[in-house]
C-alpha cells in the first residue's frame, strides 16, 4: 500500500524518552518530523523508577538541558523531591535525583510535543524499514501505511521482541499491558545487523495504605531544592518523602527455597542482566553472606496510592512474591497492585554504530536508547537527542555532532558504546569520565550552550546569560589573584571565628579562598565585592580557584588526548597491511573502523605497542597517498 499525503524529513520510532528527545530536537532545528508511538498514552513514561537522575545520570540530565533537550524541564514540572548525591564529596560527583510523579511526566512530555512546530505525533506500530541501496526511504507500519522520510531515527526502548516474565508464565510484550514490536526486530534481523538479548526488571508496586510507614526512615526532600533545568526558576509541586527498610533473614530465605521458580534462575530467560541493577534473587545469590538488603518505598504520584518498592525486583510467580513482600518490616498486610517482572528484548550491538549513532550498514537510520544495548531514562534521553540532532544535521548537510570524552559525558557514552561496544545493560558512572572534574553539573549549561545556539536548539537570552557568568568568573578570579589582604584585626578575628588559622603578613585573596573552612560568600566580611555578581558566579569562582591544581592536571591531560584525536585513519586505510599488528586487533580495528587514532587506542585489547606500530603505518600511508 502507498498512500500519503506527506513526506517527512525524519521519522522518530518509540516515544519513550529516547524518542520524545531525538523528535523534538529535530523538530526544533527545522526538519519535519513523525514521531509515531504504539500507545500515544504511555508517552515518557516511567516504566520502571519513578525517578530521574542520580549519580553520573544526573550530569546527562543537565546536558541535555544545556543542549535544548526537554528532559529537565519536564522533570522540574512533575518533580516531587529533589535530592543532591555525594554532597561531601568534591563538586565533580555532586549529582540531582528527583522523585517524579510519573503521570504528570508523561502528560507533560506529550503536550510539550503536540505543541512543538514541525513535528507531528501519530499512534501506529512501526513493521518494516522501507530501504533503496541500503539508504532508508522511509518505515511501513502494522497497517501496511508507508511514512517516507530521508532519515529514521528508532528509538524502540524494551519493544523489540519484548517478553514479560513472571516466573513460569511469559507473555509477548513491550512492557506489561503492551504491545511487543515482533515484525520491525525480524525487518532488522534480516537487514544483518548483530542482534542480541537482554534483560531488565520492575520490582512490585504496592498499595500505600496497607504499608506501615512507621517501621521504616523517613527521608524527606532537600530542604533548599535546586531545579534541574537551568531555566526552571521555581519548584511547582509539594514535596513527598521516601522510606527505607531492609530485607531480613527470613526473606532470603524464601528466595533460597524458591530460586527455581525464578524466571532468572529457572531457564527462562537468555539475556545479559545489568550487572549494577541486579535483581533481589540475584543478590540473594551474589551476595550470600549479606543479611540483609535496602528497600526504598518511594510515592509514584501526588495522587496515586502506587508505592514503588526499589530494592524488590524479580521474577518470581506472584504468590511467591507476595512471601517476599510481607516477610519485610512494615508490609506485613502489604496488597501487590502490580507485580515485580523482568522482560527481555532485541538490542542491536553498539559496534554496528558511528559516533553520530548512524548504522554503517544502512545510511540515514539512527538509533538511541536500550536498542544500544544502554539502561536508564538518562542514557536513553541523552543518546535520543543525540540521535536526533545528527538526523537533522544529515538531511540538512550540516557537519555531524559529535561531543568528545573532553567535552560531555554523553561524549563518554556514545564514545563507550561505539568504541567498545557491551555485552551488559550499560550504565553510566562518573568513573567512567575521566575528567570528570571539568564536566560537572554545575557547568553543563557553560560547556554547552553555545553549541546547542549553533544547532538552533538554545536561545540568544540563555547563551547571554552563560557568557555573563564566564565574563564576571574570569573578572572575580582575577580580582581574587590581585587583591592582597592584610593581617587586621577585623581580619583575624574573622579567621578564627571561621576555625583556621590567622595571617601574619599580608596574603592573596586567592589563597584563602583556597583554604577548606573558607568559602566565596563566607570572604564577602573581609574584601566585599565591588560589584555585585550572579550567584552562580560565586560558585564557579570557589571551584575554579579551590581546584585550580586538579584543573590545570586535567587540562593537560585533555591536551594529550586530543593529540591522538587529531590523528585520522583515512576511511580506505588497509589494517591488514599494518605489519606488527596481532590477527586480533585487526579484526578489533575492522569491527569498529576507529575515526582517529585515539578512538583507536580505547577499543578493548589495544596496547601501547599496538599504536605505535599503528602510528607509523598511518603515517606511511599518508606520506604514500601524498606522493
Amino acid at each position: 500500500m502507498n498512500f500519503n499525503y506527506k513526506t517527512y524529513d525524519v521519522i522518530v520510532i518509540g516515544a519513550g524518552h529516547a524518542g520524545c528527545e531525538a523528535a523534538l530536537a529535530s523538530a526544533r532545528m527545522g526538519c519535519n518530523t513523525l514521531l509515531l508511538t504504539i500507545d500515544m498514552d504511555k508517552i515518557a513514561t516511567m516504566p520502571c523508577s519513578p525517578s530521574i537522575g542520580g549519580m553520573a545520570k544526573g550530569q546527562l540530565v543537565k546536558e541535555i538541558d544545556a543542549l535544548g533537550g526537554q528532559m529537565a524541564k519536564i522533570t522540574d514540572s512533575s518533580a516531587i523531591q529533589y535530592k543532591t548525591l555525594n554532597t561531601r564529596k568534591g563538586p565533580a560527583v555532586h549529582s540531582t535525583r528527583t522523585q517524579n510523579d510519573k503521570a504528570l511526566y508523561s502528560k507533560n512530555m506529550k503536550a510539550a510535543i503536540e505543541k512543538t512546530k514541525h513535528l507531528d505525533l501519530k499512534q501506529a506500530m512501526a513493521k518494516a524499514l522501507l530501504l533503496e541501496n541500503n539508504m532508508v526511504t522511509g518505515i511501513m507500519d502494522h497497517t501496511g501505511f508507508e511514512y517516507f522520510a530521508r532519515a529514521i531515527v528508532i528509538a524502540a526502548g524494551t519493544f523489540l521482541k519484548g517478553m514479560v516474565h513472571i516466573g513460569a508464565s511469559k507473555t509477548a510484550a513491550g512492557r506489561a499491558g503492551e504491545f511487543s514490536s515482533v515484525s520491525l526486530a525480524q525487518n532488522l534481523a534480516g537487514i544483518g545487523f548483530n542482534i542480541g538479548r537482554m534483560k531488565t526488571g520492575t520490582p512490585p508496586r504496592i498499595h500505600a495504605d496497607y504499608i506501615d510507614f512507621s517501621r521504616f526512615d523517613i527521608h524527606n526532600s532537600d530542604s533548599l531544592p535546586k531545579p534541574f533545568s537551568f531555566s526552571t526558576s521555581h519548584i511547582v509541586n509539594p514535596m513527598l518523602p521516601s522510606f527505607m527498610g531492609h530485607t531480613n533473614k527470613t526473606t532470603h530465605d524464601i528466595i533460597r527455597r524458591n530460586l527455581k521458580y525464578s524466571a532468572l534462575y529457572g531457564g527462562h530467560i537468555k539475556g545479559r542482566s545489568a550487572r549494577y541493577c541486579p535483581s533481589f534473587e540475584d543478590k540473594i545469590v551474589k551476595f550470600p553472606d549479606r543479611d540483609s538488603h535496602h528497600i526504598i518505598l518511594e510515592y509514584e504520584g501526588l495522587d496515586s496510592k502506587e508505592i514503588y518498592a526499589s530494592g524488590l525486583g524479580n521474577s518470581l510467580p506472584l504468590e511467591i512474591q507476595y512471601e517476599v513482600v510481607r516477610s519485610v518490616d512494615g508490609l506485613e498486610e502489604a496488597r501487590i497492585m502490580r507485580p515485580a517482572y523482568a522482560i527481555e528484548y532485541d538490542f542491536i550491538n553498539p559496534l554496528e554504530l558511528s559516533p553520530t549513532l548512524e548504522t554503517k550498514k544502512i545510511k540515514g537510520l539512527f538509533l538511541a536508547g536500550q536498542i544500544n544495548g544502554t539502561s536508564g531514562y538518562e542514557e536513553a534521553g541523552a543518546q535520543g537527542l543525540w540521535a536526533g540532532i545528527n538526523a537533522a544535521c544529515a538531511v540538512q548537510k550540516r557537519p555531524p555532532f559529535i561531543l568528545d570524552r573532553s567535552q560531555a559525558y554523553m561524549g563518554v557514552m556514545v564514545d563507550d558504546l561505539v568504541t567498545k561496544g557491551t555485552r551488559e545493560p550499560y550504565r553510566m558512572f562518573t568513573s567512567r569520565a575521566e575528567y570528570r572534574l571539568l564536566l560537572r553539573e554545575d557547568n553543563a549549561d557553560l560547556r554547552l550552550s553555545r553549541i546547542g545556539y549553533d544547532l538552533g536548539l538554545v536561545d540568544n537570552d540563555t547563551l547571554n546569560f552563560c557568557r555573563k557568568i564566564q565574563d564576571q568568573t574570569q573578572k572575580e578570579i582575577q580580582r581574587f589573584k590581585k587583591t592582597i589582604i592584610k593581617p587586621t584585626q577585623t581580619v583575624n578575628d574573622f579567621l578564627l571565628s571561621k576555625k583556621t588559622n590567622p595571617i601574619t603578613t599580608g596574603i592573596k585573596l586567592e589563597q584563602l579562598l583556597k583554604r577548606a573552612q573558607l568559602d566565596y560568600a563566607s570572604l564577602k566580611e573581609i574584601c566585599p565585592l565591588p560589584l555585585p555578581v550572579l550567584e552562580r558566579t560565586g560558585q564557579q569562582v570557589e571551584i575554579q580557584v579551590k581546584y585550580e591544581g586538579y584543573i590545570l592536571r586535567q587540562h593537560n591531560e585533555i591536551k594529550k588526548y586530543k593529540d591522538l584525536e587529531k590523528i585520522n585513519i583515512p576511511q580506505n586505510f588497509n589494517y591488514s597491511k599494518a605489519h606488527g599488528l596481532s590477527n586480533e586487533i585487526k579484526e578489533k580495528l575492522y569491527q569498529v573502523l576507529p575515526k582517529s587514532l585515539g578512538q583507536a587506542s580505547r577499543i578493548d585489547g589495544m596496547t601501547p605497542a599496538a599504536i605505535s606500530v599503528l602510528m607509523v603505518a598511518i603515517s606511511a600511508f599518508k606520506i604514500k597517498n601524498k606522493a
